[in-house]
């Protein structure tokens, strides 16, 4: 049974076999969790991500973690919450992929952000619960993901992630 956890700190830092990255569709770098990954990582990953030919909104790719704990970043790109009218469905999407592309590389463990609730402006009150519905339904038919950890920056999103994965039970 999948085990799920809730920290309040920086995602570079999970010693986990991949984390999350919100991506930009460039997955060249960018700003928020993407920048702190890709300087943390170091310069290898934008070599990396500079070979993947960008990713569509809804999807995610894969590339070695080079100096973070993690294994493996598994870029997520999600919706601009004011700029996709399917915005709930990429974003169930966004995490989807990450966990299918987790699966493929047999991947255990997995720490995610809270996907595209900083610059592009999703209310962590819808994205909440799509995550964690979205992780859980999806666990639920591939155990072989062992824990999934969501992390935050702040309060409000401790509590939202909280609120949403109370209601799981």
């Amino acid at each position: 049974m999948t085990r799920f956890e809730l920290v309040r700190g920086n995602i570079v830092e999970q010693d986990v076999d991949a984390i999350v990255n919100a991506a930009n569709s460039s997955l060249l770098g960018g700003g928020g969790v993407d920048g702190a990954i890709h300087e943390a990582a170091g310069p290898e990953l934008l070599a990396a991500c500079e070979l993947l030919d960008g990713c569509e909104t809804g999807a995610a790719k894969i590339t070695p973690g080079f100096q973070l704990k993690a294994r493996y970043v598994i870029h997520a790109v999600g919706p601009g919450y004011y700029s996709e009218p399917r915005h709930a469905e990429l974003l169930a999407s966004a995490y989807r992929r990450s966990l299918e592309l987790a699966t493929a590389h047999g991947i255990t463990s997995i720490a995610f952000p809270a996907i595209s609730t900083g610059i592009y402006g999703y209310p962590l009150d819808e994205a909440a619960p799509i995550a964690v519905g979205t992780v859980s339904a999806y666990v639920r038919e591939h155990p072989a993901i062992e824990l999934v950890r969501f992390v935050v920056w702040s309060a409000d999103a401790e509590q939202r992630y909280q609120d949403a994965l109370n209601n799981l039970h």
